[in-house]
């Protein structure tokens, strides 16, 4: 549904600013065809620098970055927006393809739990195309899943959450598997704890997620971006109880999504603080995959704060 809904947006602003082209001038289709990919570029430049803009405006004490270490975190960040909402989640298919779950003796004789990873706000599936295939790499059975409509509420997706996590313990024959949620995703996995429980699950690791709220909530569409305002009734009663089962908190204290960015932090969980680092660039981050494959191993000497 997504990814109809971005291909269908994407053509529709090409066309205009064709349409704007061959009204304004008498261009050739070569300069048409580079000013209308112009034009989307720069739109999502504008969207990042607006973002940033936020950022600062309500920003949370964090460690001073360098005007390169600024540039360059921007400029990922950047990259980050036009892959993702550009190239891969229109093209999810292209890019995707079905989960890689091993079934029978092979999901029998591994010893790690299945890993399935919960995307978030205004993403799909598609969201852990780079860190998959690193989770991949190291040994890791993972699943994903897409949560629809894209802007219904948080609560409405726990069930779904459910169902899939389900799925996935019966093919693989786990007992329980790990669940990691980036942005919103991670209040959909605290939610299904909160109504479920954790016998299903062994750990939760949340990567840039609004553990306490976002002020840039308040410009978003859906009721879920209602619920992520901060100090907001559904946040509050996430809130309680605290954490059911070990947490692993990653996130970036420059995070131009997520402000105040102290807004990240969850009480009575563990926290990797990883500097430099955009909300969407931590989905292909190298820094974030490393501190996050340390998390799902348990393995507290290597989950050491990044910088």
């Amino acid at each position: 549904m997504l990814a109809r809904a971005l291909c269908l947006s994407l053509l529709l602003e090409v066309a205009l600013y064709v349409a704007i082209v061959t009204q304004l001038c008498d261009a050739s289709p070569a300069t048409t065809a580079v000013a209308a990919v112009g034009g989307v570029l720069a739109l999502r430049a504008l969207l990042v620098a607006t973002s940033y803009a936020f950022a600062v405006a309500w920003h949370s004490p964090a460690p001073r970055l360098g005007m390169v270490r600024a540039l360059r975190m921007v400029l990922a960040e950047y990259a980050a927006f036009v892959l993702s909402f550009v190239l891969i989640f229109p093209l999810e298919r292209c890019w995707m393809g079905a989960d890689r779950l091993p079934a029978g003796s092979a999901a029998a004789g591994r010893r790690r739990e299945p890993v399935l990873l919960v995307h978030g706000y205004g993403c799909s599936r598609a969201a852990w195309w780079w860190l998959r295939r690193r989770l991949e790499a190291a040994g890791w059975s993972v699943a994903t899943i897409s949560l629809e409509p894209v802007y219904s509420s948080i609560e409405h997706y726990v069930d779904p959450l459910a169902r899939r996590i389900d799925e996935v313990l019966a093919q693989t024959g786990a007992e329980r598997l790990l669940l990691v949620g980036h942005s919103m995703g991670g209040l959909v996995a605290r939610r299904y704890l909160q109504r479920c429980g954790s016998a299903r699950v062994a750990k939760l690791v949340t990567l840039g997620t609004p553990h306490q709220g976002s002020q840039l909530a308040y410009v978003g569409a859906g009721e879920n971006a209602r619920q992520m305002r901060p100090h907001g009734d559904w946040l509050q009663a996430l809130a309680n109880p605290a954490p059911l089962l070990d947490t692993v908190v990653i996130y970036s204290p420059h995070d131009n999504f997520v402000m105040p960015q102290a807004n990240l932090e969850l009480p009575g969980a563990t926290h990797r603080a990883i500097d430099g680092l955009g909300h969407l660039a931590m989905l292909y981050s190298p820094r974030v995959a490393s501190t996050l494959l340390a998390a799902l191993s348990a393995d507290p000497a290597a989950v050491g704060s990044r910088r």
